[in-house]
């Protein structure tokens, strides 16, 4: 292959979620446009932000981590990241009935939440996002440059676009 042929690596883009944020929620939206806008040259990653005001934001990145283990993380954590309130409102429960709704074995759910063996990946997480100085969620990393979008979410998918144009450019 030349040099002309060869696909450049993916841009990264982290997004710090914390699955019991309704802004995050708000925030796929732009993710599904961002993906549709740059495929595979860009690279989205989930990253665990659970905030200590939202009770269960733990124990669903944990729960997502199960999924994921599972085969089935994106479709799980765009169904939980729609029921929020519920999730704020009945807590664990709604973990495991979204876990069955998408076929995923709610028994292994519940045994991962209790032996924790999710739990390093979201402590790394939530440990590498305090690092770069996440407060709030959603927050996205792109290119060294960090945007809040736990203040607004107004104009970030503009400025995700253009530092991407940017980097995939140069």
């Amino acid at each position: 292959m030349n040099e002309s042929t060869t696909p450049a690596s993916p841009v990264v883009l982290e997004t710090w979620f914390d699955l019991q944020c309704p802004d995050c929620f708000t925030a796929l939206a732009d993710l599904d446009a961002l993906r549709e806008k740059y495929g595979e040259r860009l690279d989205v990653q989930l990253r665990h932000f659970p905030l200590s005001k939202n009770k269960h934001a733990y124990a669903a990145a944990q729960a997502a981590e199960e999924a994921y283990a599972q085969g089935k993380g994106r479709a799980y954590t765009e169904a939980l990241l729609a029921r929020t309130e519920q999730l704020r409102d009945r807590g664990e429960p709604v973990l495991l009935e979204v876990a069955r709704e998408l076929g995923l074995d709610a028994e292994e759910f519940d045994t991962a939440l209790i032996d924790g063996r999710h739990l390093l990946t979201v402590d790394a997480d939530q440990a590498e996002g305090q690092a770069l100085k996440v407060t709030g969620t959603p927050t996205y990393v792109i290119g060294g440059e960090r945007l809040d979008g736990g203040k607004s979410q107004e104009g970030l998918r503009a400025r995700i676009e253009e530092i991407a144009d940017r980097l995939l450019a140069g």
